[in-house]
């Protein structure tokens, strides 16, 4: 029943890793923004890669995690046993974690749509801007900062939230990968297979305005920012 569910713990665990998500989604899909604007060995390769990810079933991925990290476990485990390493021989039972796989299994759902965010913004980007910029003195780093990102804050924005929503809600790239410890719409799956609860709608109650809260910070920032630019 609902009484073994820790649906706090549960919940703070989903709002830890959304974040993190959001960070890393935000870090990686702006550096490879700037990356792909210009032509190098292999783009094209990395490109489809990753978009791929967003054709392939998601169960068939989160399997597909979950067996690469059960192959580094035996991998670690045939180390330790093999350099006699007393830490890995007695402590050591998966590195299947939320932090671990669960991160990379989310990371493959989240990162293709900032990719795409930031190649469209940058494919629009008027390049004269950056030229001006440094016919001025500008360095590199005083031109991204100064010029280039607050242009692209907005997009920045829409990625992060792209990125918190997608993980928060995650279930099933989630469902192999996540070790020892369970997220909130794991737990929520978990409850509905059982018995229903009052519990539950509760939840979605809260989650909804969670939602909502999410979505107007990220539509009051970006106004604030655009009114920042026109004046």
């Amino acid at each position: 029943g609902s009484g073994l569910v820790d649906i706090g713990a549960s919940f703070r665990r989903s709002i830890g890793l959304g974040i993190f998500v959001m960070v890393l989604t935000v870090i990686l899909s702006v550096s490879a923004g700037l990356a792909f604007r210009k032509k190098f060995f292999g783009s094209d390769l990395l490109f489809y890669t990753t978009i791929a990810s967003l054709i392939v079933p998601s169960i068939v991925l989160s399997l597909g995690v979950a067996l690469e990290f059960r192959l580094i476990d035996s991998l670690i485990i045939t180390l330790g046993e093999t350099l006699e390493i007393q830490s890995i021989m007695e402590t050591f039972q998966t590195s299947l974690g939320m932090y671990t796989s669960g991160f990379g299994a989310q990371l493959t759902w989240t990162l293709p749509f900032g990719l795409l965010i930031m190649f469209a913004i940058f494919n629009r980007f008027d390049k004269s801007l950056e030229e001006a910029s440094r016919d001025l003195g500008a360095n590199s780093y005083q031109t991204f900062w100064y010029v280039v990102f607050p242009i692209i804050a907005p997009s920045i924005v829409g990625i992060a939230l792209f990125g918190f929503t997608l993980s928060y809600d995650e279930l099933a790239r989630s469902s192999q990968v996540m070790g020892a410890t369970n997220t909130l719409p794991l737990d929520l799956r978990g409850l509905t297979t059982t018995v229903t609860t009052p519990i539950i709608y509760a939840l979605g109650t809260i989650t909804t305005s969670i939602s909502f809260l999410v979505i107007g910070l990220c539509l009051s920032l970006v106004y604030i920012l655009r009114y920042r630019k026109i004046k």
